[in-house]
């Protein structure tokens, strides 16, 4: 919380700062980005594989969409509500709601592509990443000339 200045000898604030704090770049950036916010992550590693998971509220598991292109794994949700209520044939009031956010995780090298799963509970979901084995080193072999 901010602390108001006052002009001297008056009952009004300082409306110069009062300006300025409403009118910073990050409430340009907060109003641009309505509809929109990108969920949080949390990304570990383990032996046998990497593990992300997203913090995304309200939403149902069949909202998210998951795509893997080019060694990047995408994930994406978009949901539209809308509601209105009314009283006998005169609308008194409809709210739209709209979420969305696309996030994108450059994977490992050693990603199996094919064993990646995904699973959402309780506003988090959760992508399981297997690393492929290591390939084994070859024995070593001679080569006669001929």
């Amino acid at each position: 919380m901010s602390l108001i200045k006052w002009k001297e000898n008056s009952m009004l604030p300082n409306l110069d700062n009062l300006w300025d704090e409403f009118f910073n770049r990050d409430f340009f950036k907060q109003s641009m980005q309505l509809g929109k916010s990108i969920p949080a992550a949390n990304m570990t590693e383990t032996e046998n594989g990497y593990h992300i998971e997203l913090a995304a509220p309200g939403f149902k598991k069949d909202d998210f969409k998951i795509e893997i292109d080019n060694g990047a794994i995408t994930v994406s949700s978009e949901k539209k509500e809308e509601k209105e209520e009314k009283e006998g044939e005169k609308v008194t009031r409809k709210e739209f709601s709209y979420a969305s956010f696309k996030r994108s995780f450059q994977m490992p090298e050693n990603v199996k592509e094919d064993s990646i799963s995904a699973e959402y509970k309780d506003g988090l979901l959760k992508l399981d990443l297997q690393k492929a084995q290591p390939a084994k080193p070859k024995d070593k072999k001679t080569v006669t000339v001929k």
